[in-house]
């Protein structure tokens, strides 16, 4: 995606047509299976949508990993935010990719050293923009993916798309990202088939209905997908499932398992196959990387962080540690990180100037 736009402000892209000035939207947390199966609360976003408008996302299917790829165009592999929450193979300790960034020490620049698009953009003289919320703009996950952009709050999802477009308008030949993690919030609390999720769909639907300005190329995707799991769908790992294992990472959609040094990863990836009976798909961190999982390659600094063991949930089932002094996930809804289609599946749609 990333390639693509910057062609099509050149006026070189085969496939979108050229543009004055580029909004990427993020709709965080929309898969395109979900956008279809509600199509009668999101007009203006399914107005024009084809088959064809559909991109994938990455492994895992969760946003440190999904939304820092398309931010910078590379892989998790490369990138190095391989899931939810990772070891630090320094303190040997796991970080929230999303919310640990300062309590754990980590630095921006290096944990996530792929240069961003709006480096980019910069690096060839355009403007560069990010529209969010005022309390993200010094976070570390915005250090680390966001560099490059001057951030610009605002408050609803129709104010961050009316500030978009106006920086678009008003800065020709720049690149302009706004952040919309209403639906995101709603899924994982509620479920996809509530009526908050309908009504934060709703909302940021009602957004995007606003007039794009002539020249300004707006494309409209999400990070990921998501799915309910129901209460009898979920598998807790107690200790005796543990046996070997230091901690326990990722996300119950995708656990990263990372085992003591003295312990064979291999056979602990066996006893976990054994102890979920078909429940969830289990692997070593070495099969991962070979089955291109993470990506073409992973770099050293990446392949440190995933786990010893990968335990991927199936179907709309879930997989909890049931040792971890924190059991909220558990409450959770909405869920996603997996391989499924309702997770890997996501909007790619076009407005504005790029209109087919």
């Amino acid at each position: 995606m990333a390639d693509d736009v910057f062609a099509a402000l050149r006026g070189e892209s085969a496939t979108l047509p050229r543009a004055e000035s580029v909004v990427l939207v993020l709709i965080d947390g929309l898969g395109a299976i979900s956008l279809r199966a509600h199509a009668g609360h999101a007009r203006t976003l399914t107005a024009g949508m084809a088959k064809k408008d559909v991109a994938h996302s990455v492994f895992p299917s969760t946003t440190a990993a999904a939304l820092t790829s398309i931010l910078t165009g590379v892989w998790p592999g490369q990138h190095g935010l391989v899931g939810y929450s990772v070891l630090d193979p320094a303190q040997d300790a796991l970080v929230n990719q999303l919310t640990g960034w300062e309590s754990e020490g980590l630095d921006p620049a290096t944990w996530q050293a792929a240069p961003t698009i709006f480096e980019r953009a910069r690096a060839e003289g355009r403007a560069a923009f990010a529209v969010g919320f005022a309390a993200y703009a010094g976070s570390g996950f915005t250090r680390a993916t966001l560099r490059g952009a001057d951030f610009v709050a605002a408050q609803t999802p129709a104010e961050r798309v009316q500030v978009a477009y106006d920086l678009a308008e008003r800065h020709p030949g720049s690149l302009v990202y706004c952040y919309l993690p209403e639906a995101d919030k709603a899924g994982h609390r509620y479920g996809l088939d509530s009526a908050q999720w309908v009504s934060a769909l709703e909302e940021i639907d009602a957004a995007m209905s606003r007039r794009v300005p002539p020249g300004v190329g707006v494309l409209v995707t999400s990070d990921h997908g998501m799915i309910d799991v129901p209460s009898h769908r979920q598998v807790v790992l107690e200790a005796e499932h543990l046996a070997g294992v230091r901690h326990v990472g990722g996300e119950p959609r995708m656990l990263h398992v990372y085992v003591d040094p003295d312990v064979d990863a291999a056979v602990v990836a066996d006893r976990l196959t054994r102890d979920l009976d078909g429940r969830a798909d289990v692997g070593t961190r070495h099969e991962a990387i070979a089955a291109g999982l993470f990506g073409p390659e992973a770099t050293a600094a990446a392949a440190s962080r995933i786990g010893d063991v990968l335990v991927v949930a199936r179907g709309n089932g879930a997989v909890y540690d049931g040792t971890a002094q924190d059991q909220r996930s558990r409450g959770m809804i909405g869920q996603h990180g997996g391989l499924t289609p309702e997770e890997r599946q996501v909007p790619l749609l076009r407005f504005g100037a790029f209109v087919r």
